[in-house]
């Protein structure tokens, strides 16, 4: 097999060194060469396995996750990451812990923390509260470790908060960076991050706030598209105009969805609820007002349904460059006459992107490995290459 040199080289001229036992919150808090440190970190893992190489580091220990929303994709792709490296997985149900009897952040964060060395969070329903929920562990653990009531301080992964969805958000540059030949290939590239129309209300803001933070720093030309109203949050906004600045890419907002995806390299149309309103529904499920979260529900179906028209169809990936765009979505897409009437993405385009689909999500758990293993290994690059020059078998599979 070919060895790990050409990831190692790379991680060489690399300053990553803040990673060591440091968060991975926002990818816009990291810097451009951290960034690059866990691409390279997770395609060296994603070769190692590939070619049947054990990659566990850890003998024993534990990965936390806490789910406060639904997940497929996520979940399973943390637990696969944890496993990857040799941990554990444990989840925590706050319906059956004594979170539900009142229990604070620091005592929970610090009494499933003894023997924990990561924990993975999602907490995206509500603004202002998951990231600063996420901010909130890290200090606990941070100062359990500090009074000695800790061996380890566990490194804390975003799995997604309010704000950002950086493991998504770096799984989908990491296709990209495999699609177009590497990372220095997508400065330039257009891609459109677009509003579409669902049936349902109340999907996060975080994926498409994580794509326009990512993908501007990494010199892509950024469209962000979205019906009069849907605005995301103004803080994210600035993050990526500046940007586009520094990386002499571009940055521009729109209203209409075909501007968006005129002469398109990448397209990612995903609904979403506008900003404002997610300050509402936070502030009514804070005040227990039900009745007002049933009223916001139907005003917010109410104005989606204006905006049927905002729809991936064949004519709308024909305005893309060559008509032959890159189509990415985190999944689950809401797809027209399959799983609902009327949704994101016509059916005939969902299907001819299903594979390449499926490749951008299988980025996803060498992504959070990724993470990890820059936070828990002091010198990863010999790290990398102790794993492959044990080579001790990840299967049997004579």
């Amino acid at each position: 097999m070919s060895d790990v040199k050409k990831f190692t080289k790379k991680l060489d001229e690399l300053n990553f060194e803040n990673m060591y036992e440091g968060d991975f919150f926002l990818t816009w808090d990291k810097t451009r060469e951290e960034l690059e440190a866990v691409f390279t970190v997770a395609n060296a893992l994603r070769h190692l396995r590939e070619n049947n190489v054990s990659t566990k580091i850890f003998d024993s220990g534990l990965g936390i996750s806490l789910f406060r929303d639904n997940s497929t994709r996520t979940r399973f792709s943390f637990a696969s990451a944890c496993n990857l490296l040799g941990l554990e997985v444990q989840d925590l149900d706050e319906g059956k812990s004594q979170i539900a009897h009142g229990e604070t952040v620091r005592e929970t964060a610090n009494m499933i923390s003894f023997m924990a060395d990561v924990i993975g969070i999602r907490d995206d329903m509500y603004i202002g509260k998951g990231h600063t929920y996420q901010k909130n562990v890290v200090e606990a653990v941070s100062q359990g470790f500090k009074d000695g009531v800790l061996e380890q301080k566990p490194t804390l992964v975003n799995l997604q908060c309010d704000i950002d969805h950086p493991t998504q958000c770096m799984a989908d540059a990491a296709h990209l960076i495999r699609e177009f030949g590497g990372v220095e290939n997508l400065k330039g590239k257009k891609i459109a991050m677009t509003w579409a129309y669902s049936p349902s209300y109340g999907k996060p803001l975080s994926v498409p706030q994580g794509v326009i933070g990512l993908m501007t720093r990494l010199g892509m030309d950024v469209t962000l598209a979205y019906p009069e109203g849907y605005e995301v949050m103004d803080e994210v906004v600035e993050v990526a105009k500046k940007n586009a600045a520094e990386q002499g890419g571009k940055f521009v907002i729109t209203n209409d969805m075909k501007e968006a995806f005129k002469d398109a390299d990448v397209v990612y149309p995903k609904s979403w609820a506008p900003f404002k309103a997610m300050e509402k529904r936070t502030e009514l499920y804070g005040n227990g007002d039900f009745e007002g979260i049933k009223k916001l529900e139907k005003e917010l179906l109410a104005q989606n349904a204006e905006h049927m028209d905002w729809e991936c169809t064949e004519e709308m990936m024909k305005l893309t460059k060559n008509g032959e765009a890159m189509y990415l979505h985190c999944l689950p897409a809401d797809i027209t006459d399959v799983s609902c009437e009327h949704g994101e993405v016509a059916a005939t385009v969902f299907d001819r992107y299903r594979d390449p689909l499926y490749k951008q999500a299988s980025f996803k758990p060498y992504i959070i490995a990724a993470m990890i293993f820059l936070a828990k290994v002091k010198d990863p690059a010999r790290k990398l290459e102790e794993l492959e020059n044990n080579a001790k078998a990840r299967a049997d599979l004579l």
